[in-house]
């Protein structure tokens, strides 16, 4: 039997002494779509001085709501404690490029001109509202992060240390004037509260043409492909698009329009507007993707029953990696320090047993250590120091730039690893 989720915001909110709710339509969370155990926050990276210190560890188990079906994590863990303050993901380091392309595609797409006025939300370091500035369009970022929001600034990007949500829109409506685009990108499964956040674009939101887009990682990619990793305390929700449209139509949003772009293994680009602005019609991709998620059984919970026993057994196939490449006398490094890197080394009990270290381009990881594993990370130039065997890709979803960009590792017989849908050997 299935069903369709109800454009109802939520009402009854999730606290530590009470059953988890449904972050969108309050429903009571009872289905498990996966339990991955306890894990710490994938971003909060050790310091050598707190080499010898605790971490927190917080739990990873997903549920499915049987309403609306929304796949999310309840806030075991607030969004300051996340968030506010210093961030180790410098959006510039890997997304500029695809910063700059959004940009030249969006504004002819819309008809963006000098003058116009657009608002990011969760703009990081700037990398991409520095592309409109030499247009002549009017740019604010809104980023919770502090030293992200400070390296925006220092690029020219104006830039608002804040979460955002409806407080935050009313304010800028006021000081700033309506958005003719909004862009979110890779934000909207990081808000706890997904209703406040989505009632923020409704509120400032040009009602005359305005466009919000969203990017996203689609559900039906992650459960296909077996992306378990891309689960961690960042993301408190795992979206559908029939589950965003319904979200955005409960605060009177209308997506109309849907595009597939190659972002973190596969992404979706949701464009909405106004529902009484009619000056966009809704495209047939959107009814489109809609069926595929459909008739895939994204709304049936028979679906979701069988993700976790598939995450185990991938589990299962890694560690026999692993532990047949030790026996073998083999040397394993790790390339990337991503948050979806942190969820399977922990979920999996990987650390230094099995992986040497690991390398990252960012100077904010480098000299740090992984959470929870402690793996330590170094810059890129250690892999051609110490040629390892085998160079497994933590950074699986930007797998052809990395292995092109370290092409150079198969000189000694270094072979890749991709270690999702299932672990695969490439030379």
């Amino acid at each position: 039997m299935t069903a369709t989720p109800q454009a109802t915001p939520a009402l009854v909110p999730t606290t530590a002494s009470a059953a988890p709710a449904c972050r969108f339509c309050g429903a009571g969370l009872a289905h498990t779509f996966v339990d991955l155990g306890t894990s710490p926050l994938c971003q909060r990276h050790v310091t050598p001085a707190r080499f010898n210190e605790a971490e927190p560890f917080y739990p990873l188990h997903a549920y499915v709501c049987g309403r609306c079906f929304l796949v999310q994590l309840p806030p075991y863990v607030a969004r300051e404690e996340i968030f506010d303050g210093e961030y180790a993901y410098f959006s510039g380091y890997a997304m500029l490029e695809h910063g700059k392309r959004y940009v030249e595609q969006i504004v002819p797409r819309l008809g963006l001109k000098p003058g116009s006025r657009v608002v990011e939300v969760a703009s990081n370091d700037g990398y991409l509202l520095q592309h409109f500035l030499p247009l002549g369009i009017t740019v604010l970022g809104i980023e919770p992060t502090a030293n992200t929001a400070a390296a925006a600034v220092a690029k020219g990007v104006p830039t608002l240390n804040k979460f955002f949500g409806r407080k935050t829109a009313a304010e800028v409506l006021a000081s700033h004037g309506p958005a003719d685009l909004m862009a979110a990108n890779n934000v909207l499964a990081h808000v706890p509260d997904i209703n406040d956040f989505v009632a923020g674009f409704a509120a400032l939101l040009n009602p005359a043409g305005g466009v919000v887009t969203v990017e996203f990682p689609p559900l039906l990619h992650l459960i296909a492909n077996n992306y378990f990793d891309t689960i961690y305390h960042e993301h408190f929700s795992y979206l559908s698009l029939t589950t965003v449209e319904a979200i955005f139509a409960a605060h009177g949003l209308t997506v109309w329009d849907v595009e597939e772009i190659g972002t973190h293994g596969g992404s979706l680009r949701a464009y909405a507007r106004h529902a009484a602005d009619y000056s966009r019609p809704v495209s047939p991709r959107v009814a489109a993707w809609k069926a595929r998620e459909q008739a895939a059984g994204h709304f049936d919970l028979a679906y979701y029953r069988g993700f976790d026993e598939r995450v185990k057994e991938t589990k299962r196939k890694l560690l026999d990696f692993f532990v047949e490449a030790k026996r073998a006398g083999k040397s394993v490094a790790a390339y990337g320090a991503p948050g979806k890197g942190n969820t399977l080394l922990n979920y999996c009990g990987v650390r230094t047993d099995f992986i040497d270290y690991t390398v990252d381009r960012s100077p904010h990881k480098q000299g740090a250590f992984l959470p929870g594993t402690r793996i330590p990370i170094f810059h890129p130039d250690k892999i051609s120091q110490t040629k390892p065997d085998y160079l497994f890709l933590l950074a699986w979803n930007f797998k052809d730039e990395v292995m092109k960009q370290m092409a150079h590792v198969r000189e000694w017989g270094c072979k890749f690893v991709v270690p999702l849908p299932e672990p695969v050997v490439l030379d």
